[in-house]
């Protein structure tokens, strides 16, 4: 294998990404670039646990807050601007560091990606009005008939994604699975060492979700939201409000449900997206994983990335 490195420290929410980061970049000629589909978005800042500004100030973070709310951003998006800022950084003589738990998006920068149909305005308002009268449960089993091996990936209330692959099918006539079948854009310029911070115990890492989640609210979560609401042009179902936690805190603004509810089902929610993201991890290729909650584990990080070749061979 050739290629210059890039390091990759990734994760499910709440397991000490950007700490781990932020210590990193003390210690080494590292920069950071976040790969996290909410972090893209202004305004949105206690319920995505965005690096506050002091942090950000002493290591500075690219890709946060380079999108409106309002705006849709995709994987496609991710990798142009990802890749701009691996470039600059190595052109500087410096080393990317790429954080996040958004794994659909390492996955397309490091594995490439399928070019898929673009998006079609029209079909995503026709599907939200149907998940408006029948539920995006129903379009999941709709989804089901045309794109059984999509649909198995899915879950019945991701809308977000449901919306996509339906919206795929619907402009194109050929299903979601079909397009990523095709053979992707690869980038072998760059060699990922990819570092995963997985807990060895599930029960601690579902406490530091509901300890943060209720950090959030007693933060100034709700208000955030509200504030979010008064913008033209964003809705319920756009992009940024499918976001873990903002999609419930919405519902209860709607007065669908009481805040307890509200928070009850945010953290069933994160609990739900640590699961995916550790799913993605487990199919991982060429991983090295460490648990984050283990004394040592920074000194461990730093041993992993300091023996890094400069040309991998």
């Amino acid at each position: 294998m050739s290629g210059r490195n890039i390091i990759c420290l990734m994760g499910p929410t709440a397991s000490g990404k950007t700490e781990i980061a932020t210590r990193l970049a003390r210690r080494l000629p590292v920069e950071v670039i976040s790969v996290d589909s909410a972090l893209v978005y202004r305004g949105m800042d206690i319920g995505t646990a965005k690096p506050d500004r002091q942090v950000l100030e002493r290591v500075p973070h690219r890709l946060i807050d380079i999108r409106e709310p309002q705006d849709s951003y995709s994987a496609g998006d991710f990798v142009r601007d990802a890749t701009a800022a691996i470039e600059q950084i190595l052109s500087a003589g410096r080393l990317p560091l790429l954080v996040g738990g958004t794994m659909m998006y390492f996955r397309a920068l490091t594995q490439g990606i399928a070019e898929l149909p673009g998006a079609d305005n029209a079909i995503r308002a026709a599907l939200d009005d149907e998940a408006l009268r029948s539920g995006w449960p129903a379009l999941h089993a709709k989804l089901a008939q045309v794109d059984p091996a999509a649909a198995s990936r899915i879950n019945r209330n991701d809308s977000q994604r449901i919306q996509r692959a339906l919206e795929v099918y619907r402009s194109s006539g050929r299903t979601l699975s079909h397009w990523l079948s095709a053979a992707p854009v690869t980038d072998d310029r760059y060699h990922f060492l990819k570092i995963a911070l997985i807990a060895e115990s599930r029960k601690a890492l579902h406490e530091r979700i509901a300890q943060r989640l209720k950090s959030m609210f007693a933060n100034g979560f709700v208000e955030e939201v509200r504030m979010l609401r008064a913008l033209p042009g964003l809705t319920s179902q756009s992009p940024a409000m499918r976001a873990v936690g903002y999609r419930q805190v919405w519902s209860h603004l709607d007065g669908d449900y009481d805040l307890g509810e509200a928070g009850r089902r945010a953290l069933y929610a994160t609990r739900q997206l640590a699961k995916r993201q550790l799913t993605w991890l487990r199919s991982e290729n060429e991983l090295i994983s460490v648990d984050p909650l283990e004394a040592g584990v920074f000194d461990a990080i730093l041993k992993i990335v300091g023996n890094c070749p400069d040309e991998p061979g």
